[in-house]
């Protein structure tokens, strides 16, 4: 299980949060600033993050906004006081997960890191999935690029061949090694595969004429 970030300048609240993570076997790791946790920690590496609104230097908002640009993002959970409870509204309009008002309630507190640790599972999921038929995509060549355009929009070898000025066995050579990089068997898992994906990302810098 991957860790719960508690990033709080005040270490009584950090070994508090760590005290009662370890009641559930929660795994947790503290840090006494915003700028300690961005040069310490891969946020990816985080199931959940726990994030003090007001501290010394970068406050919470600004870390959460420097954050925004992560390539994934765990559930964040905000801890506020009641001055503060307009700026965490805001925040979790803009893409935070919630917010809880100091003092909080324990059991409360409990049951909402839980419920983001099972939505991280499911959110971390799907992008690693994504991410890995990105990387895929990115080792395919500009022509098996356009061969695979050519296959989504349905059109057997020799239509395709004939479309891109090649030879039917050539096209049957691109559309194997299409099938090896994405770790498909059919033209049926290609299309289930790739179904969500924008096609201008799959089409990329493809550039005709390329062997």
């Amino acid at each position: 299980m991957r860790p719960i970030a508690i990033i709080d300048d005040d270490i009584a609240v950090r070994d508090a949060l760590s005290l009662l993570f370890e009641t559930r076997e929660w795994p947790s790791a503290g840090f006494e600033s915003a700028e300690h946790f961005l040069t310490a920690a891969h946020v990816a590496d985080y199931a959940c993050l726990i994030i003090d609104v007001r501290m010394t230097g970068m406050t919470g908002l600004e870390l959460f906004a420097d954050l925004q640009g992560a390539p994934y993002l765990p559930p964040v959970i905000f801890l506020t006081g009641h001055g503060d409870v307009p700026m965490a509204v805001s925040a979790v309009k803009g893409g935070a997960s919630d917010f809880l008002e100091k003092p909080y309630d324990h059991k409360v507190l409990l049951a909402k890191v839980e419920e983001y640790l099972q939505s991280d599972l499911t959110a971390r999921s799907s992008w690693e999935t994504r991410q890995t038929l990105s990387e895929r995509l990115a080792s395919l060549t500009p022509r098996e690029r356009e061969v695979l355009r050519e296959l989504l929009a349905g059109k057997l070898n020799k239509q395709i061949a004939d479309a891109l000025s090649i030879s039917i066995k050539t096209v049957e050579v691109h559309r194997a090694r299409i099938y090896a990089k994405l770790r498909v068997r059919s033209a049926v898992e290609l299309a289930a595969q790739l179904k969500a994906v924008p096609i201008k990302e799959i089409v990329g810098e493809a550039a005709s004429g390329a062997g």
